[in-house]
């Protein structure tokens, strides 16, 4: 099967999307009509989350495993230690490959009560995702990434501290990493250049939410544990009440952002979107990112559900 290095050893910058697995019939239709539109863009590869404190893990597999099935997409099955004994989740990674899936997200996950709950290790499971990299490959010849942090884990003391975890979990085994969101190229930038001084040039792709709604935006802050810098806050301020607006001026802040990092030497850029194509197509588009974008039908925001 086509791996996640494979997808990302060519020339050009290419992109890549991460949705979260339905909830429902309703969800179900959302997700679907948002990989049907993404697929002729060609991503380089598609992930399915976990929920908070893997408790999504059933229909993550289902869903992952149906990407695998019914599309040309290159699926990517999030595996979350909380909660799961070492036997759980080599059950886990036994029906990915079983199913043809080789590339895999290797997470410690957030507990059941949030990033800032306590952590409790289940007592036949793992307690940092090094173990988890290990475990994976231990049991064949899989693709594996792990997560980063530009601003650090909530854990960690110091970002030196933070990146050499990061380098621990490359060294046991991890082939790329994709880094939790920043509104401010610069925090990835560093995080990058601060693995390259220790010898490490593993893919390291930055993560993008684009800014559409209110909603968005809080989730943004949500997932990067940062506030919005406040010349962004501003900007996007002056249309609390005009949504149209907002969304014009948060794919604008948004495209600046991915300009930077491309402009950088970035491999790829990691889209969050939350089950949504539009924002992303508009991006992929703006940035001229996958395959013939100009002979693609064009995308309109009414096109779907607003994210």
């Amino acid at each position: 099967m086509t791996t996640v290095l494979d997808r990302l050893a060519g020339r050009r910058p290419v992109f890549s999307v991460e949705f979260f697995p339905p909830r429902d019939d309703a969800d179900e239709t959302v997700l679907w009509t948002a990989v049907r539109q993404l697929e002729p863009l060609d991503p380089a590869f598609v992930s399915v989350t976990y929920g908070a404190g893997g408790s999504s893990r059933e229909r993550t597999i289902r869903t992952t495993g149906r990407i695998r099935r019914e599309t040309t997409l290159t699926p990517v099955a999030h595996l979350a230690g909380v909660g799961h004994s070492r036997a759980e989740l080599r059950n886990v990674v036994g029906w990915y490959a079983d199913n043809g899936i080789r590339n895999v997200l290797a997470i410690r996950g957030d507990p059941p009560g949030g990033p800032a709950a306590e952590w409790v290790a289940h007592p036949d499971g793992v307690t940092y995702a090094d173990e988890m990299v290990r475990l994976i490959g231990d049991l064949g010849a899989f693709c594996v990434g792990v997560a980063a942090f530009p601003h650090g884990h909530p854990e960690s003391p110091d970002l030196e501290t933070d990146v050499r975890r990061l380098l621990g979990k490359i060294r046991r085994g991890a082939h790329f990493a994709v880094a939790q969101l920043s509104f401010e190229p610069d925090y990835f930038l560093r995080l990058r250049d601060r693995l390259a001084a220790l010898g490490c040039d593993v893919p390291l792709l930055p993560g993008v939410m684009p800014l559409t709604t209110r909603r968005t935006l809080a989730k943004s802050v949500e997932l990067s544990g940062v506030s919005a810098p406040a010349a962004v806050a501003e900007r996007l301020a002056r249309y609390d009440d005009d949504p149209a607006g907002f969304r014009a001026e948060g794919i604008d802040v948004t495209t600046r952002v991915c300009d930077r990092l491309l402009a950088e030497g970035v491999r790829g850029l990691h889209f969050y979107t939350l089950n949504r194509s539009t924002a992303t197509r508009e991006l992929v588009r703006r940035l001229g990112l996958g395959p013939a974008v100009r002979d693609l039908q064009p995308c309109t925001a009414a096109a779907e559900p607003r994210s």
